[in-house]
């Protein structure tokens, strides 16, 4: 793995009697994408306002490709790119007009603000609608020039603060095959989501922060890990149900859990537990199951869990 293009060390921010980062630690590998998710207040949005010169911490330090986010903030600026939660472009506007206009804030000569708004529509699918209004354009058309407009300087490390909230499935997946071609290019991205599909699906790492913390990181799978398999079970008569979740128990070593009338699941422990047990020990219980099946957890279990704990510990 490449070395770490972000580093935050104890990062503390404070808003009046808010406590928004309480000592965040993050490592982010070159070149890869890091999944930041957490519950609303956790503090994503203020660890990327830091992490993006956009706020100081109050304790702690970052750096951004060995720049310090606090004293060498105009060498970071010159590296990194940011999309917020919400389309930064001017409405009045053409798709082509924007990225012009953003060339030149980024203080790119005109005929290179002309060039690279070109390059940039063209790639990422946008010259036909190039000559037209943002304000015509649909939800999604409207999030990737935003995303694009954030690419004007060929930035190292890409923020994106929730970058397809309120978008259709269509639009959403636009948005992906976007980032993907980034990180191809070797684009480091950080990205904020609470769609936990969307951080399955397009991140090397996921950082999970609560209460201002980082409480587990890891790569979608080996987060996935720290809850283990199960064993799910549909029941043909839910009447069969107690006396199921005691032959499961008692196989798996672990309460089985009764998740609908006629279905339960039951964790695995250490790989142990194969399918024609279940099915055996069912069987001479006197209990018919309709289904048995071996089922992975998903990130969305593994966020509650993780999140549930963290409640209860503070």
């Amino acid at each position: 793995m490449s070395d770490p293009i972000v580093v935050a060390e104890g990062l503390h921010k404070r808003f009046g009697d808010t406590h928004a980062l309480r000592g965040l630690d993050l490592s982010v590998p070159a070149g890869s994408v890091c999944g930041v998710l957490g519950p609303n207040g956790a503090g994503k949005t203020t660890m990327v306002r830091v992490l993006a010169t956009l706020a100081d911490p109050d304790e702690g330090g970052a750096r951004i490709a060995g720049f310090d986010v606090v004293r060498e903030a105009d060498q970071v600026r010159a590296r990194i790119g940011l999309a917020g939660q919400y389309a930064a472009v001017d409405e009045k506007l053409t798709g082509r007009g924007n990225l012009r206009m953003f060339g030149r804030l980024y203080h790119l000569s005109r005929r290179e603000a002309h060039r690279r708004a070109d390059e940039l529509l063209e790639r990422f699918g946008l010259m036909e609608a190039a000559d037209r209004q943002v304000g015509g354009y649909s939800g999604g058309m409207r999030r990737r020039l935003d995303l694009i407009a954030s690419l004007i300087l060929r930035p190292l490390v890409l923020f994106l603060d929730e970058p397809t909230t309120g978008l259709d499935p269509r639009s959403r997946g636009e948005i992906w095959d976007s980032i993907r071609e980034l990180v191809a290019d070797g684009t480091t991205v950080l990205l904020t989501t609470q769609y936990l599909d969307e951080a399955d699906r397009l991140a090397d790492d996921i950082a999970v922060v609560d209460h201002g913390r980082v409480i587990a990181t890891g790569t979608p799978d080996q987060l996935k890990a720290t809850i283990g398999d199960r064993v799910d079970v549909v029941l043909e008569r839910p009447d069969d149900a107690r006396a199921a979740a005691s032959v499961l128990g008692g196989l798996a070593g672990a309460e089985a859990l009764v998740t609908a009338a006629d279905r339960l699941s039951v964790p695995l422990r250490g790989g142990s537990l194969r399918l024609a047990d279940v099915v055996r020990e069912l069987d001479r219980a006197g209990i018919a199951a309709a289904d048995v099946g071996l089922r992975r957890p998903t990130l969305d279990e593994v966020f509650l869990r993780l999140t549930e704990r963290q409640k209860e510990s503070v």
